[in-house]
């Protein structure tokens, strides 16, 4: 895990990479007043088929798909808190503490249904809850930011190529763009200043055109 420092730091990269994907897709972001928390509670609905709920079938729990799911959650929620303070160090000071909180759900299930009530009833992002979810699926603040980086690349990625217009491949030599995603974030050093740019050339270069 991060030290709380470390955290305010990695927070305030993806609070700032967060604001650029948003820009990409829209100049005027913020003064649309798109329903963020909106979009959180149906990811967590989509959140629970991956991770089972269905006590009359077998189900296992798919923890990639669901760290995924959760990844595309943060980015809502960076969303949201960026909406509703413009400081930055602000909100990564107080998300840095809320992602270090001690858990006190053992029922994935249940910190779930916590998130998705805080963005039902208080059209709210639930740190804590978040904080949650992510122990619950051994995903710590690192492998959060890991994956953040990776997927907020993917997504600028996907504008730059043609997803906005319909033109977009996502099928690459019969895998799924996430997939190769995975595979090439972790061969990449996470720890380098250029780990973003890295994941973009690496994107580029496997993209089948």
């Amino acid at each position: 895990m991060s030290d709380l420092s470390t955290a305010i730091k990695q927070i305030q990269q993806m609070l700032s990479m967060q604001n650029a994907m948003n820009s990409r897709v829209s100049d005027t972001w913020r003064e649309n007043n798109f329903e963020w928390y909106r979009a959180i509670w149906v990811e967590c609905a989509e959140m629970l088929d991956h991770h089972g709920w269905k006590w009359w079938k077998h189900q296992e729990c798919d923890v990639p798909q669901v760290q995924l799911e959760l990844v595309d959650i943060f980015h809502f929620g960076l969303s949201l808190r960026l909406m509703a303070e413009p400081n930055t160090q602000v909100i990564a000071e107080q998300l840095a503490n809320e992602l270090q909180q001690s858990v006190e759900h053992t029922d994935f299930k249940l910190a779930l249904e916590d998130l998705a009530a805080a963005a039902v009833s208080d059209k709210a992002f639930d740190g804590k809850a978040f904080t949650a979810c992510m122990a619950l699926m051994n995903m710590d603040l690192d492998e959060l930011f890991r994956q953040y980086v990776g997927k907020n690349t993917l997504n600028f990625f996907r504008q730059d190529f043609g997803y906005k217009e319909g033109t977009y491949i996502k099928i690459w030599n019969g895998k799924e763009d996430n997939e190769v995603l995975a595979d090439l974030v972790s061969s990449l050093d996470t720890s380098s200043v250029n780990f973003q740019q890295n994941v973009y050339d690496g994107l580029k270069a496997a993209y089948p055109v």
